[in-house]
């Protein structure tokens, strides 16, 4: 099977890397609906994800890494930093501007920037948290005719957080987190008991001192 994958990416190359990255891509957009809205299913939404993903984001990465790998070629420390470097400030910003960007037009907004003003830095600043170490991995131990594919494995990652932080959340690591870790509701109901006993608790000994004053 493994063999056989291989084999046909070496085969044809461009087809296999931006199909596989363009479903994963758009898988991330589904797990993130399932996870957070399973009973009302957008998907237009994936749709629309899937359209940017294999219009741009698929054939962007495919011809960006062989184009890294003429600049630079081989995996020694000096020319995978090199790679990476450029990676995080050339493809990383434009990738996450044209998702943003990408998804609004198709969506048929009127100010397809607005999304980008508001969450473009945040989430750069997010994946620097994430893609310098996975484009590490990429850069120095995975061949260059599967480079796009694992790529599309990270991407099904990071699709789910961008799809989260456009629809709900900021782009920030912290709103992400609090959507997959909420607060347990036996905590907060807890929580208020809690409080609501002490209320009572002070409100007698407040009591004495209102009827006092009263008796003057």
């Amino acid at each position: 099977m493994r063999k056989a994958f291989l084999r046909h990416v070496r085969r044809f190359p461009w087809v296999t890397n931006v199909t596989l990255y363009g479903c994963l891509f758009a898988g991330g957009d589904f797990v993130h609906q399932w996870f957070s809205r399973r009973d009302k299913m957008d998907w237009s939404h994936t749709k629309n994800v899937a359209v940017v993903a294999f219009s741009f984001h698929g054939n962007f990465n495919f011809f960006w890494m062989r184009f890294l790998e003429r600049r630079f070629p081989g995996n020694s420390a000096g020319m995978v930093m090199r790679k990476l470097f450029l990676d995080q400030t050339t493809a990383a910003p434009l990738a996450t501007s044209v998702f943003y960007t990408g998804v609004s037009f198709l969506e048929g907004k009127e100010d397809i920037m607005e999304d980008w003003r508001e969450k473009f830095l945040n989430t750069y600043k997010t994946g620097l948290m994430f893609w310098p170490f996975m484009q590490f991995l990429n850069f120095a131990l995975v061949p260059l005719y599967v480079r796009t594919t694992f790529t599309g494995c990270c991407a099904f990652v990071w699709a789910t957080f961008l799809c989260f932080s456009r629809q709900s959340g900021d782009g920030t690591a912290a709103a992400a987190l609090a959507w997959m870790f909420p607060p347990k509701e036996d905590e907060a109901e807890s929580t208020k008991e809690k409080v609501d006993a002490e209320d009572k608790i002070v409100a007698p000994k407040d009591a004495p001192v209102a009827s006092k004053s009263s008796q003057k």
